[in-house]
């Protein structure tokens, strides 16, 4: 039986398509050769020749002999890539819930580790290429740290001000409503100073710039390595290190205690106005009240931080870059990663200074 296809088998009659690969089985059912001529068939694509390949399986499968003739050479090609495949459904084992429970654990831990691991290997890669850089500070990118620098510190400035303000007038308004019911609202000053300079500003400053600068980070260096412009600059002799990530490390590094700065006088003004408007209480009153209740060292506590956290922030933003793959999906799923992972850090890191200060009585 000769079964001659005629017209356009493209995706634009996909349902047309259906049935015409139906009566192409229909047909052919009960010859012992079917053969398929393709000499009207005025267009082709994947859709059309996989059904095709469909139907031709179906008859085989039968035990028809099938054969193609007439077939134009483009279509040749684009019917043997396009070609059905049949899969076998997976049968899925049952396993103890708390097998599987424990498994997931120890994934989970394995992974960990394997995060720890591949921090540390890149930490070192960029001390190296830091001390390659200090033994020949020609090849240190100026303008991309100048960038970079306004990038991550310049244009954070209006969210990170804003953002302290609002958490250091918050606080503000909870103490005074507090400790009013024991008559020690004057207090509250003490209670901003000392909160906001050890940990509010430098803590919500790092958790912004983590989900801001750092998500951006891994963002860049993922499409990079997509459009495979990594391996460009290893062609042409240079390190991906020391073009791309020191850079964006050290203006981390610089912007963050800015920024802290920054944050610790934005949370003691929003401070200052709510003391004012609901607590009665001076802005100079609040001004002599917290130079008695803080000292260097309160303020010192906070910027000290913010370097650590910035090189844990640009860590983990780099090493969730370079390991994004070949898809949109990997990409996305890499920044989110990041994301938690340097705002997960961050708090970590910030009670381990919390403890170590607690210990030295800072």
């Amino acid at each position: 039986m000769r079964l001659r296809l005629d017209g356009e088998w493209t995706i634009a009659a996909s349902r047309a398509l259906e049935n015409g690969a139906d009566q192409l089985v229909a047909a052919g059912a009960e010859a012992k050769r079917a053969i398929l001529d393709f000499s009207r068939v005025a267009r082709m694509d994947t859709a059309g020749a996989w059904l095709i390949d469909r139907a031709r399986q179906t008859l085989a499968a039968r035990g028809i002999q099938t054969d193609v003739e007439r077939l134009r050479p483009e279509y040749e090609i684009l019917f043997k890539e396009a070609r059905f495949h049949t899969f076998d459904a997976a049968t899925r084992r049952r396993e103890n819930p708390f097998v599987g429970f424990l498994a997931a654990i120890g994934a989970s831990i394995d992974g960990v580790g394997r995060d720890i691991y591949s921090s540390v290997a890149f930490l070192g890669d960029v001390v190296a290429a830091f001390g390659g850089l200090i033994a020949r500070p020609r090849g240190f990118r100026i303008t991309s740290l100048v960038f970079h620098i306004e990038q991550f510190a310049l244009r954070s400035v209006p969210i990170i001000v804003l953002i302290n303000f609002l958490v250091g007038a918050i606080v503000a308004q909870q103490g005074l409503f507090q400790l009013r019911q024991f008559g020690a609202q004057t207090f509250t000053v003490n209670l901003i100073g000392i909160l906001v300079l050890r940990e509010m500003a430098v803590l919500l400053t790092s958790i912004m710039i983590a989900g801001r600068s750092g998500s951006a980070i891994t963002a860049e260096l993922g499409s990079m390595k997509m459009r495979e412009e990594m391996d460009a600059l290893k062609v042409m002799g240079l390190s991906p290190i020391e073009v791309l990530i020191l850079p964006r490390l050290l203006a981390l590094i610089i912007s963050l205690p800015l920024l802290t700065f920054l944050a610790d006088i934005a949370a003691l003004a929003g401070g200052l106005c709510v003391a004012w408007a609901y607590g009665g209480i001076s802005p100079e009153a609040f001004l002599a009240r917290l130079q008695t209740s803080i000292s260097l060292s309160t303020f010192m506590i906070g910027i000290v931080k913010a370097p650590f956290m910035a090189l844990i922030i640009g860590l983990i933003a780099s090493v969730e870059g370079f390991a994004v793959q070949g898809s949109a999906e990997s990409l996305g799923r890499q920044v989110t990663s990041s994301v938690v992972k340097s705002i997960f850090m961050v708090i970590v890191v910030d009670g381990f200074f919390a403890i170590f200060f607690a210990g030295m009585r800072f």
